[in-house]
């Protein structure tokens, strides 16, 4: 006689039939497998908890730059430097009645950067400035010696420079003066040479980085369907079985591409990751470390005064109208506490609301108000400030201290120059404008690698041996951040 297999789950004996029986109900609370401490099924809710909202954290790149292909694994562009001629750090000696400036030049540095040659003329006029006492003089340049940097001035307004100091003096050209029936054609007299002025551009470079991931899922548990229903961060809705998973690895890899962007350092001389074989790309926090401008200890809250010395700097520089602040919840609030008191919402005197002119935004307020930013004007210059997800998240930069938020990291924030920047293209050969930040990704007729997607194994359309489906993600990217001198990082 065959005998009767039951089958037995621990303790529980499924029944036939949907009866309330000892042996067949479910404790969850007892600490084995499926046990109950109640006698019948609880409510289950078969939706998930938004418990940490929105997840994602890309959109920033989207908000303030562009993508564009390109074919090589480098990209080169030249950034033009200032029109006027001006030197810093030059010194000052009088012997006699003889007036001499001396610019630092470094005609052999080991840094292309850090070139500097003579290219003031006889009878070119100057500014010499001394900025530790606000003293200063003009001058005519009698003789200019290309090699050693010395300029013999002739002042305008005293019979030499002893007026200022030795040190640290600043000059600069405004014009010139000649004499009547003057003629520029070189004397051959050293020092008296014409220096015709040819322009240079400053060369910068990045490399893409390949970045990758994949999700894994084996031929079985295809075969075990388990629904649950989601809402994602894309927008979608509905019940997802072992997607679930792919479409998070998904989501991530699509936030791993703007924070490769954002935290990328290339790999220097000697390093780790060199040693490794890395070569690493420079992200936005790198380029602007190294290139723009750095702000630490700046703190919004403590008044107008330190926000208007980054005016001044600002001046300097490009002097771009209107300006991105993209910052951490603590900065951001900061900013609030300098605005909530200073002048009025309207009118010429407006530093915030309606003194801005939302031109990034169509002119539209209400635009600027639905992307989350609000905008004020200080000065010739517009600023339109948001949250920037990314500082303020606790699994990135974001902290989270029991019920306290606190900083973590030294980054607060940082300015973007809104519009576009005009840089010479190696590969056109021409002026071109582009966005000040733009991500450039390898792409060719044959293959575009801006964000590829495949799917390899055994499951549904087979392409190997492999029992489980496979998806890939990858992608080839750097990031070119062009007029870097006109960002602004904030740091602590």
């Amino acid at each position: 006689m065959a005998s009767v297999l039951t089958p037995q789950f621990g303790d529980i004996t499924p029944s036939q039939k949907q009866q309330a029986l000892s042996g067949n109900y479910l404790n969850f609370t007892d600490g084995t497998t499926v046990a109950f401490a109640e006698q019948y099924l609880p409510e289950v809710y078969e939706a998930e908890v938004e418990r940490y909202g929105n997840r994602t954290l890309s959109g920033f790149l989207r908000m303030v730059g562009a993508e564009m292909p390109m074919s090589s694994d480098q990209v080169i562009w030249s950034e033009q430097n200032r029109l006027h001629i001006s030197y810093s750090g030059c010194t000052n000696a009088v012997v006699g009645n003889v007036s001499t400036i001396t610019i630092p030049v470094n005609l052999n540095p080991a840094d292309p950067k850090d070139y500097v040659a003579n290219v003031i003329s006889k009878n070119q006029t100057i500014v010499i400035m001394d900025p530790a006492t606000n003293a200063e003089i003009k001058a005519l340049v009698t003789n200019s010696d290309t090699t050693t940097g010395d300029l013999i001035v002739a002042p305008y307004t005293a019979a030499d420079t002893s007026g200022l100091g030795a040190t640290g003096l600043k000059i600069f050209v405004y014009g010139s003066e000649y004499g009547k029936g003057s003629t520029l054609v070189d004397s051959g007299v050293a020092g008296e040479e014409y220096n015709s002025i040819t322009p240079q551009f400053t060369q910068f470079s990045n490399s893409p980085i390949i970045i990758r991931n994949k999700y894994v899922v084996s031929g079985s548990d295809t075969a075990q369907i388990g629904w649950v229903e989601v809402a994602t961060e894309a927008g979608t809705s509905g019940y997802l079985w072992y997607l679930k998973a792919e479409s998070e690895t998904r989501l991530r890899f699509e936030d791993y591409l703007e924070m490769s962007m954002v935290e990328g350092e290339k790999a220097a001389q000697g390093s780790g990751a060199a040693t490794a074989g890395a070569k690493g790309t420079q992200g936005l926090f790198a380029a602007v470390t190294e290139r723009g401008n750095v702000n630490a200890g700046f703190d919004a809250a403590t008044g107008l005064a330190a926000f208007d010395e980054i005016l001044q700097n600002l001046d300097t520089q490009g002097a771009i109208e209107e300006n991105m602040l993209f910052l951490n919840r603590i900065s951001n609030l900061a900013f609030d506490d300098m605005l909530s008191g200073v002048g009025s919402p309207t009118g010429a005197g407006a530093v915030y609301g309606g003194g801005s002119s939302f031109g990034v935004f169509e002119n539209s307020e209400e635009m600027a108000l639905n992307l989350g930013f609000s905008g004020f004007r200080r000065g010739s210059y517009d600023f339109y400030k948001t949250d920037w997800k990314y500082l303020n998240d606790a699994s990135t930069r974001g902290g989270n201290d029991g019920l306290t938020s606190s900083q973590v990291g030294d980054i607060q924030g940082i300015l973007v120059p809104a519009g576009t920047s005009t840089v010479y293209d190696q590969i056109l050969g021409t002026n071109i404008r582009r966005p000040f930040l733009h991500v450039r990704y390898r792409a060719s007729q044959a293959d575009d690698r801006r964000m590829k997607n495949w799917v390899t194994g055994s499951v549904g359309a087979a392409t190997s041996d492999l029992d489980a489906m496979e998806v890939h993600f990858l992608s080839e990217r750097c990031l070119c951040v062009q007029g870097a001198n006109n960002f602004v990082l904030f740091t602590v």
